[in-house]
Formats: structure tokens, sequence, C-alpha cells
């Protein structure tokens, strides 16, 4: 018996063969199931076409990477990565890069909006288009972010057997290595802020790689692209017997391109660590029709949960789900713990205090993707105990969303409160990224549509358009600096405030207009033998 809902599975079959039966109903925002209008229709295509449209020119902007970005990496001769230099304009680049942006949220948009009027882009297409275009991004140079060169010098550092989280990239430069020279100098002084099994990640691709950087870079790269995909795959697998939920699924995560600007394009670790996080939460499922899921699948979600904060640790907020579940259980409980731990324990101790203490090391920090700037005076500038507001906020908001968030996912018990944590933690942690979204979008593809998509989306949007289009000069002409500036340190942190604002005001008003919960899903089947 599902208590939210109060409806068991059989009153579930009942629903669904009483909608087989009867006419097809009219259009509804409520109703994503009713039969399409034009409206709907037409914002369907026009969901396509933008998506598609921000796609091209994302990959137009990473294949003339150096033509505008810094600092230069060198390209093996033949490839891959495969890049070219046309030379074009920052200004030209720069008006390219936000309207890809604009494009990329807008198309979302306009296809959970078809979907509410009962229309849906064609999932397949989606996958077929999301698949594609992140394998293009694996093969062509990071772009718009320079983390991924800095992932290349601590992978270097790594191979050469000294301690990525004591030797800085500048130590790797100052020995004239070449793979030390072309990291950035922004961040050429810190050392690794990534868990140990991101560092495990980043000595593999060292290793195929070898001294080029680029090469270094594109096994990153690929990695992330299978990760991405395998997320994008379990989606369309889980949700395969219903098309409206699975074209919603794929585009918040398989088709939306803000995703792929910042985890494919970018190259950064978040994609890895996502995918561990969700297939960790998508094993914590219960057998069907009824019953909590075996201690086995805990100790194996927990493992999982467990690899992906071992990568990046604010997902230690899923091994939280998973306990927050299982806390009426103690064998449930012990055993998804101890699965985290078992991943966790030994790679912090093989790396020592030194990889602990960088756990700390961004506390104080005020990032552009928050709110807190708007109080702090100027940007890079915190307010008074910043970090302690910020973790009160988050731990009020977060209980909050666990009492009021409704519905459910049947079958996978962790994805509600591991949801409702994330939202929380990315909407009032002081220091967040574009592509630390990826945590939560991979949870609200398979959730119920509300008014938390759209808090997601606009969250995410204004964060990759503030940062467009990558590491690059402030333009020189009067209107783009203006642009850049203004969408940093004013208009980003702004939305996000009204955006945190607007969350507290679901949470206390309880009008997520939520469409009606799951009927059926592939989750709670047997898995295929």
């Amino acid at each position: 018996m599902n208590r939210r809902t109060g409806s068991s599975q059989d009153a579930g079959d009942r629903l669904v063969a009483a909608q087989s039966a009867s006419p097809a109903p009219s259009a509804s925002p409520a109703n994503p199931h009713a039969a399409p209008d034009r409206l709907g229709r037409c914002l369907a295509w026009a969901s396509v076409v933008c998506i598609l449209a921000s796609i091209l020119i994302m990959l137009a902007a990473s294949a003339v990477r150096n033509s505008w970005e810094k600092p230069y990496i060198p390209l093996p001769p033949g490839g891959p990565p495969w890049g070219f230099s046309p030379r074009p304009s920052l200004a030209l680049v720069s008006g390219a890069m936000w309207a890809a942006a604009i494009l990329g949220g807008g198309g979302v948009f306009a296809g959970l909006v078809a979907i509410a009027r009962g229309a849906r882009p064609p999932a397949r297409l989606l996958l077929t288009v999301g698949l594609t275009a992140v394998a293009a991004f694996a093969v062509l140079p990071p772009t718009g972010s320079t983390d991924a060169l800095d992932d290349a010098a601590y992978g270097r550092i790594a191979v050469l057997g000294h301690n990525p989280y004591v030797m800085t990239p500048a130590d790797l430069a100052a020995a004239h290595d070449p793979v030390g020279r072309s990291t950035p100098l922004v961040w050429r002084g810190q050392v690794t802020l990534y868990g140990p099994l991101a560092t495990v990640q980043q000595w593999a691709a060292a290793e195929l790689g070898g001294t080029s950087v680029a090469r270094i870079v594109l096994w990153l790269k690929i990695w992330n692209a299978i990760a991405f995909a395998a997320v994008a795959l379990a989606l369309n697998w889980m949700l395969r017997s219903d098309p409206v939920r699975r074209a919603r699924a794929h585009l918040l995560w398989s088709a939306n391109p803000l995703l792929m600007w910042v985890l494919a394009a970018e190259g950064h670790v978040e994609a890895l660590a996502a995918a561990f996080g969700f297939i960790g939460l998508a094993v914590a499922r219960t057998a069907h029709p009824a019953g909590r899921p075996a201690v086995g699948r805990w100790l194996a979600a927990g493992m999982l949960a467990g690899a992906a904060a071992d990568v990046k640790i604010p997902y230690m907020l899923f091994v939280l789900g998973l306990a927050w579940v299982a806390r009426r259980s103690l064998p449930a409980c012990v055993s998804a713990l101890a699965g985290a731990a078992v991943v966790l324990v030994p790679g912090y101790a093989w790396f020592g205090t030194p990889a602990i203490s960088v756990l700390f090391a961004r506390d104080y920090l005020s990032s552009v993707d928050n709110f807190y700037q708007l109080f702090a005076g100027s940007y890079g500038h915190t307010i008074p105990y910043q970090q302690y507001l910020g973790a009160l906020l988050f731990a009020v908001v977060a209980l909050l969303m666990l009492w009021r968030l409704p519905g459910e996912v049947p079958g996978l018990p962790a994805i509600r409160p591991t949801l409702a944590i994330s939202v929380a933690w990315l909407f009032f942690w002081p220091y967040t990224l574009p592509w630390y979204d990826a945590m939560v979008f991979c949870l609200l593809a398979l959730y119920s549509a509300s008014r938390l998509d759209w808090l997601a989306l606009v969250q995410l949007t204004i964060g990759v358009f503030a940062l467009m289009p990558g590491n690059a000069a402030i333009p020189a002409q009067h209107l783009l600096a203006t642009i850049t500036n203004d969408s940093l340190y004013w208009v980003a942190p702004a939305v996000l405030l009204a955006a945190a604002v607007a969350l507290v005001g679901l949470c206390l008003t309880r009008r997520w207009k939520m469409t009606r919960p799951f009927v059926t899903l592939e989750a709670d089947l047997p898995l295929p033998t």
C-alpha cells in the first residue's frame, strides 16, 4: 500500500484499465496523459528545435575552443581530440553562448509545458540527440571551464608518485612538466579538492594520456560521457512503459543542453558522481508488489552512493537519503552506512589527513551560483558567519522539504528524501556551481512533474548563463562587458534568491501542482535475468 497516494498496486492497475476504457480527455496541465492541443504540439516541436540549436552552438564553440578560450591546449596531430582555429571574435562567441544558454533552458521549458498540455517531444529522438551530442563533446577540447585541465594535472601528479592533496600544479609546472605548464594560473597553486575515487580516475586518465594534457582530458571526458549516457539509458529503461514520463526524463537529463554543457563539454567529474549516486538509489528498490529492499540491496546501494561521495563529497547527501529511508530498520540502515564506509574509508585512509582537510577548503567562499554575495558588498567576499548561516538554512529547509514534498516513486523509496535534501542543499549552500545541479536533475527525471521542475530549471539556466562563455577575458565592448558583469554579480544572485524564496513558499503553501503519482514503473518489476 502506498500511504501517500492512498492506493495499492491493484488500485493502480484498475486506474490504468479505467483510463484505457474511457475516452481521451482534453488536454490539461494537471493531466499530461490527455490528448494534446495545437499549442502543445507546437511547443513540443519548438522544444526540439531550440534544443538542437543550443547543442549545435555549444559544439561549434567547443570545436574552436583554442580560438577564444585560454589557456591554449596543444592538440595532438590527427586527434582526438579535434579542434579548429577560425579565430572568431570574442563578441561573437559571447553572444552565441548566451543565446545557447537561453535556447537550451527555453527548449527544456517549452518541452515541459508541451507535456503538461498533453503533447510531448519524441522520447526516442531526445535520447538519440542526447547520446550523440555527448559523444561529440567527448572528442572535442574541454570548453567553458578549466577544471578539466586542473584534473589532468592532478592525475599527472599521481602518476609521478606524488600526492595531489599535497603537491600542486604549480609544483608540477616548476618541474618543467608539459602537463603542469598547461594548467591555468587561477588554480595552479591549489591542491585537488576532489575525493579519492576522482583522483583514481584522474590517475588512470594520465596513465593513458601520457604527457599530452589534451589526451588526458580526452579520457576524463570519455568516462564522463559514459556516466552521463548510463543515467540516460537507465531512465529510458526504467520508464519504458510510460512514454510521457520517459519524454520528460529525457528533457530534464538526456537532451538537456545545459547539463551537457557543464558535464560533457566542460568535463566536470559530477557526471561520474551523479551516475554512481543515481544507480545506487535505483538499487535500493523494494520488491514487487510490496516489502523493503533486502539487506544485500541496501549494502550495494550504500557502496554506490559512497562511490558518488568518494568522487565529490556533496554526494554524501545520497548516503544520507538512504539512511533516512532505512532509519526504522536497523539492519537496512547499518548495511547502507557500512556499504558507504567500505568505499570511503580506504581511500581517505590511503591519502591521509591532507585528503580530509580539503573537504573544508571552500567553506568560507561564496560562488557566483548563490545569492549570498548580494549581501557581501562585492563578489568574492562573504558575509559574517556565512558558512554557519548556510548550514542552518540548509538544515531547516531540508527538514521542511522532507515534511512537505509530496509524492513518492513507487518501488524506489530513497528518491524522494534524497531529492528533498539535495534541493535544499543546492538552493541554500553558499558555494555551489551549475554542474552541481546534476545531483538534482537525475532525481527529478524520475519524480512526478511539479513546480519544482521550474525552480530547478531556473536555477540551472541562470547559473550557466552567468558563467558563459567560459574561461575568456571580459569582452572589450561596453554592452557585452555590462552583460557579463551584471549577470555574474547581480542578476544571477537575485534570480537565485527569488528561486530560494519560492522554494520555501512551495513548502509552506503546498502548491506544488504535482501530476498524479506513478501508476506503474518498470523499477517495480524484477530485473531481467
